[in-house]
């Protein structure tokens, strides 16, 4: 006879499972075919699942959306993190972090600028737990503090000016990416990093 916590643990790795499932299934249809175009019961078919399920897991698409939000906003604190360990210093640091994103956007489908469009939204959307903004902010704070620490930051302005640059840079080159066709990502990538280098750059 099966002890009642493996039952459970069981269960919930069924759980875990059909969760993932239905969001990989939701992150392919979006890149074919658009967030709007997509229905749930075409997810669910995709995941192999029942609607009654997918409404276990998720009150809505909205909702499947924010989820999908907090896994890219964990894999973008991943990335901001990388760049941190593996760089010498800030410049470099930030030559990393924007040439990894530049290189991600490359390589994506077109119709992922519209899933991007939704899961920024979702990121900041008011009530979401946990606050993913203010988790962004802190890792790209935390490129500032350890450049402050090293003595390669400027400190004539606050961290936080520089954190909310390098913040704001970031958005802007997703913006531009997600809604301006033929957009050079590469190039306005590696243009941003050797701005912010060069102003954040402690003088002699």
């Amino acid at each position: 006879m099966a002890e009642p916590a493996a039952d459970l643990n069981r269960r919930e790795r069924r759980k875990l499972e059909l969760r993932g499932r239905m969001l990989q299934a939701a992150v392919v249809l979006f890149d074919q075919r658009g967030v709007d175009a997509t229905k749930v019961a075409d997810i669910c078919a995709r995941a192999d699942v029942a609607q009654k399920t997918f409404f276990n897991h998720f009150a809505s698409k909205a909702q499947l959306l924010r989820a999908l939000a907090e896994a890219a906003s964990q894999q973008l604190l991943e990335q901001i993190e990388a760049a941190c360990k593996h760089g010498h210093s800030t410049r470099e640091r930030l030559e990393r972090f924007f040439g990894g994103v530049a290189e991600r956007a490359a390589l994506a489908a077109p119709t992922h600028r519209e899933l991007l469009t939704e899961l920024i939204h979702a990121i900041h959307e008011s009530g979401t737990e946990p606050d993913q903004a203010r988790r962004l902010h802190a890792a790209f704070g935390a490129l500032v503090r350890d450049g402050l620490a090293a003595g390669d930051v400027t400190t004539r302005h606050a961290p936080e000016t520089l954190t909310e640059m390098i913040m704001g840079a970031y958005y802007a080159l997703m913006f531009n990416w997600v809604n301006l066709d033929g957009y050079p990502i590469h190039e306005r990538a590696r243009a941003a990093a050797r701005f912010l280098a060069d102003s954040l750059e402690q003088e002699e």
